[in-house]
């Protein structure tokens, strides 16, 4: 199973952080490989996600969006997870590394403010001290989440650099660990950054496709056709991607944040859009100016604007096994206010950009299974203002 023995997904992952990092990734790096094959922490892990988490989350049929589409299509409801969004399977996995590692605090970024709710959750449960960075615009946006983790015990602290978004914050959270590294445990959201993050990101969110291979063949005794699936930095998308990644016939489809479209520099699309460059400590597709400075982005979606993703997703783009597309702000309102409409179930913004490419799908007849990455309270804001909703 990817990566290699340093990292490496193919040519992307590695890991480039300052020197006074390299000894605390070699440390977490080894603890994780020990205490990841130790049967307690995994029933330890399985007791939190069964019991506090709320998993399994359910595998639901959307009978009337599969009536408009022609295809049968089915919802991964991670939306019903405890905190409201996939976030908090990692969350979970990661807290429980930190505190068997001795680590006195955590500290962690986060955009849409859904892994930064996952993680002040996860602190509070296990009784460890929390800070999160958060950019400036992305606090203004997401106002609720901001407020849930402060009524969790978190001290939120503001990031006024950049595009005061998820990357600032990302740029704050490893000042931090530098200085803080002996004490503090870095509890990164995606499967980006530094070798071994993308690895532990992706086995703690592979919950999510171990579980629709088990659902899938128990109910319907075969395969989906296709998964498809929000990428952002790529962590929903490669928890329900990888466990499939050698079913061949499964096909895999990541959709980006178009913003206001792909011939404008407002949008997120890093893997249909971006070169290849070092970003947070890892390579990978990064949006980038012709000097190779990093470029600013624009989502409607908090939890997608981000310029860089995963490497293992840089890997599938590479060699075929995913097909990366993109759709615009519009059109993942318009995605926001189908499934509202058709199947009662408000997305947050960042799938109902999964949404809003089943339109564009030629699958007729097909078996399609959607990540429901987290549910739309914390965008209702957002989308009554867009959608000139009236009250």
């Amino acid at each position: 199973m990817l990566p290699d023995k340093n990292g490496y997904f193919g040519e992307f992952g590695g890991r480039f952080v300052p020197e006074t990092l390299i000894s605390a990734l070699v440390e977490l790096e080894k603890f994780y490989k020990n205490v990841s094959k130790c049967l307690h922490f995994k029933q330890e892990l399985e007791y939190y996600l069964t019991n506090y988490a709320g998993r399994p989350t359910p595998l639901y049929f959307a009978k009337n969006l599969s009536e408009k589409f022609s295809m049968k299509i089915f919802l991964k409801r991670e939306d019903l997870c405890h905190t409201g969004a996939h976030k908090i399977n990692n969350a979970i996995g990661q807290a429980l590394l930190a505190k068997k590692m001795g680590k006195t605090r955590i500290i962690a970024e986060t955009g849409a403010g859904q892994h930064g709710v996952a993680t002040a959750t996860v602190c509070a449960l296990f009784g460890i001290k929390c800070d999160i960075y958060m950019g400036d615009e992305d606090i203004k946006r997401q106002a609720i989440n901001v407020y849930r983790m402060k009524l969790l015990g978190a001290n939120v602290i503001p990031v006024h650099s950049g595009s005061r978004t998820l990357k600032d914050a990302i740029n704050e959270s490893i000042r931090d660990w530098v200085t803080n590294v002996k004490t503090t445990y870095y509890l990164l959201g995606s499967c980006v950054g530094p070798h071994p993050y993308p690895v532990i990101v992706r086995d703690f969110q592979s919950v999510i496709g171990k579980e629709v291979c088990k659902q899938m063949l128990t109910f319907y005794k075969r395969l989906p056709d296709y998964l498809v699936a929000c990428v952002g930095g790529g962590s929903n998308s490669i928890g329900l991607f990888s466990p499939f990644y050698n079913n061949r016939n499964v096909k895999f489809i990541g959709v980006e944040a178009g913003g206001l479209g792909l011939k404008t520099d407002k949008h997120a699309a890093s893997l249909e859009q971006g070169k290849v460059g070092v970003l947070h400590g890892t390579k990978s597709f990064i949006l980038q100016d012709k000097n190779g400075q990093i470029s600013q982005t624009h989502s409607i979606s908090a939890g997608l604007d981000y310029p860089g993703v995963g490497p293992e997703h840089a890997f599938y783009k590479t060699t075929g096994r995913a097909k990366y597309v993109s759709v615009t702000d519009k059109e993942a309102l318009a995605g926001f206010k189908l499934l509202s409409e058709t199947e009662g179930i408000i997305p947050a913004l960042e799938p109902a950009h999964a949404i809003a490419y089943l339109s564009k799908l030629k699958a007729k007849n097909k078996i399609i299974v959607v990540c429901l990455s987290g549910r739309g309270d914390k965008d209702i804001n957002i989308a009554s203002e867009k959608l000139k909703v009236k009250s």
